[in-house]
């Protein structure tokens, strides 16, 4: 039989809470600030080509807990009309003794909706890959030679492709998104081996924000953002932001579970509070953002953790020709 010491409370905790907050697609608590990472028809929405990191870590205190990274780089054509939209987003998520790394190209075609140029419409496509890695190594079982635990490193290559619309004015953006359309065609990840490895499942993201000036100093910004994976509950991050001279945000999150329709295969008394977020940016240039969050867990994993840690930094490069940056706070 076997049996794990290493990692082994972060598995009971993720199988006792899979119906609920079990991570699938990547999480990030600074989303709004690279709309890229889940919606292709956010490429060239900032005009200027623009590269973005961010790395995230999870669960503090728990070992193997995830530890998620994403890099992108995205930005408009020489199309004249400023139609089309090009971005490429590459993404890595250690979970225990798995790590799932994905590379995509993302395509976005951008409607002008109006003759100042102050709405747009866009569509985009996402093509890549994913690679499922299981390492052995990272196991310490009870029973040696366990044929259930690969004794080196296992792999598995798979294409995907994603979907989304985004709608933006200068103060108001909607979009809607559908992540790794391929992952419902198949049946369960293994490697060449026959090892499995956890899969993505498809996922739905609807986002959405309004711009609020207060005063000539002081914006604010609520921002929300539902995710659906059909299997666990419906998940809701609620965010607000306050922007202080056009330079410094001050934001905090509150991220949960929402009852949208009834899941059968849901525990009863599943706890929907997730975590609570607190998030500062700051534009040290007009061109070049840094930000950093806390995250607080509200749920059973309290007791077991210290928090999520998430740094991002960002930065804008100028054209052939310089120009003034139209503001893009979204």
């Amino acid at each position: 039989m076997q049996g794990f010491r290493k990692y082994g409370l972060l598995f009971l905790l993720l199988l006792s809470i899979s119906s609920g907050y079990a991570q699938q697609t990547i999480q990030f608590s600074q989303y709004v600030f690279n709309g890229l990472a889940v919606n292709p028809a956010y490429a060239g929405y900032k005009e200027d080509w623009t590269a973005s990191l961010s790395f995230r870590s999870q669960w503090v205190g728990i070992d193997g807990a995830p530890r998620t990274g994403t890099a992108s780089f995205d930005g408009l054509t020489r199309n004249p009309n400023k139609k089309v939209g090009l971005g490429l987003v590459a993404t890595t998520d250690r979970l225990g003794a798995q790590n799932t790394s994905s590379v995509y190209g993302n395509y976005a075609y951008r409607l002008q909706l109006d003759d100042e140029d102050t709405k747009r419409l866009s569509f985009g496509l996402g093509f890549g890959v994913t690679q499922y890695n299981l390492d052995g190594t990272k196991f310490n079982p009870t029973d040696p030679g366990d044929g259930v635990i690969p004794l080196g490193n296992q792999s598995k290559l798979t294409p995907d492709f994603r979907f989304g619309v985004y709608y933006y004015t200068p103060t108001f953006y909607l979009g809607a998104s559908v992540m790794d359309l391929l992952s419902g065609l198949g049946k369960d990840t293994v490697t060449s081996d026959n090892y499995k490895v956890l899969r993505q499942v498809r996922h739905l993201y609807l986002t959405g924000g309004l711009m609020l000036p207060l005063s000539e100093s002081l914006d604010l910004k609520p921002t929300f953002m539902l995710k659906e994976d059909f299997k666990g509950p419906t998940n809701l991050d609620l965010n607000a932001f306050l922007l202080i001279n056009k330079t410094v945000w001050l934001g905090a999150s509150y991220r949960t579970g929402v009852k949208l329709w009834k899941k059968n295969n849901l525990q009863k008394d599943l706890d929907q509070s997730d975590a609570i977020s607190g998030i500062v940016e700051f534009y040290l240039t007009p061109r070049f953002r840094v930000g950093y969050s806390y995250d607080y867990t509200t749920s059973k994993l309290a007791n077991y953790q210290q928090g999520s840690h998430e740094i991002s930094v960002s930065i804008s490069l100028p054209g052939k020709k310089e120009r003034v940056l139209s503001p893009r706070y979204f």
